[in-house]
This record gives structure tokens, C-alpha cells and sequence, in this order.
């Protein structure tokens, strides 16, 4: 199954703006991934695999197999469609609706699909996501991408393992950076930073 989940991230030809995955993903070579590139997994690759891999049309060992497989496939892409919803640019009622409808049906049916798996805090928070997208809108003016970059910026800065000594600058300027990106201002808090 991985082996097909590479070749599809090998095949699929993308949009120029779509920045790719690691070709080896599953590999412990390929490392972890970071949340920008679980967005495009489940948002075009990992649908694409099991949609071939398990979808109407799919040769399976016996017809038991071949439903409980689509049974999975169907709760599956009950997420992947609520993580397309999240991330759209724009917010509709129609839209949260159908987010929450896909959310709450994904984690109530989890234990059906997955006996094994056990409830997290985050199957109980992305049931609030919702709540959120009402009051601050789409998730992209509000979720954490540039800031998880300014996290990485600062965790490849030199620092000669010498805690409490920066160059200010060098962190503002990243942290201006990050702000940018996601439209913010951040005068107010370098200033008050620089106070203390």
C-alpha cells in the first residue's frame, strides 16, 4: 500500500503552486512531515491512492473484504472532505454545515471502522473548529503555517548552545517575516519586546 501511495505522489502532475511531498513518504528517510504537507495529502494524494486502491471497481480477495474496504474509504474521505472545507478561502453556511456534518459522522463512526483506535483530545477539538470557522472565519487568516516556519527559522539560527543570547534583529526581522505572511501587525509586540 505505500508502494502505491509513493507512485501516486510520483505520478500525480500538480499545479506549479502545489509544492510536492517527499516521493519516499512512509520512509523513515523521508522524515516527518509538517502540517502544510498533511494538508496536501489528504486534500489530493492519499484520496487518489485509496480511491484506486479500494474504490468501486478495486480486485479484492472476496466481496467481505471489498465492502468492509469501501465501508473504510467512505469514512475516510468523510475527513478528507471536512479538511477540504476547513481550508477553502471562503466560508459559507452551507459549508459549515457540511463540514460539521462530516466531522461529527467521521469521529462518531470511528470505532466502528477502527475498534482498535482510542478517542484523542484533537477528535474532541476539531468538533470546536467549527464554532471557530463562525467566529474568525476561513482558517487560513488564523491557523499557525507562518508561525511553525518562524519556529523552524529560529531552530536553524546559530546559537553556539549558548541559551539567552540572540541577535534581536535576526529574530524580529524572522518574526516580521512570519506577520507578513499572514497579514498581521507586529509593531506592537516587537516594541513591547524590546521594553523588557
Amino acid at each position: 500500500m505505500i508502494t502505491h501511495i509513493q507512485n501516486v505522489i510520483r505520478d500525480t502532475v500538480t499545479p506549479s503552486w502545489v509544492e510536492s511531498v517527499p516521493y519516499n513518504f512512509g520512509e523513515a528517510k523521508a522524515g516527518k512531515l509538517k502540517a502544510y504537507e498533511w494538508r496536501l495529502m489528504a486534500s489530493i494524494y492519499l484520496p487518489l491512492a485509496l480511491v484506486s486502491l479500494w474504490g468501486e471497481g478495486s480486485h479484492q480477495c472476496s466481496k467481505t473484504v471489498a465492502t468492509k474496504l469501501r465501508n473504510v474509504l467512505d469514512h475516510t474521505m468523510m475527513l478528507f472532505s471536512a479538511v477540504y472545507l476547513a481550508c477553502l478561502r471562503t466560508i459559507t453556511e452551507a459549508r459549515l454545515t457540511a463540514y460539521h456534518h462530516y466531522m461529527k459522522t467521521y469521529v462518531e463512526d470511528l470505532h466502528k471502522h477502527h475498534p482498535h483506535i482510542s478517542y484523542r483530545p484533537t477528535h474532541h477539538m476539531v468538533l470546536h473548529l467549527y464554532d471557530f470557522l463562525i467566529l474568525f472565519g476561513p482558517v487560513q487568516s488564523w491557523w499557525c503555517f507562518p508561525f511553525e516556519r518562524l519556529i523552524g527559522m529560529l531552530q536553524r539560527m546559530p546559537n553556539n548552545h549558548k541559551l539567552g543570547k540572540f541577535n534581536f534583529f535576526t529574530v524580529c526581522s524572522a518574526y516580521l517575516v512570519s506577520c507578513r505572511a499572514i497579514g498581521a501587525n507586529c509593531h506592537n509586540f516587537i516594541y513591547s519586546f524590546r521594553k523588557t
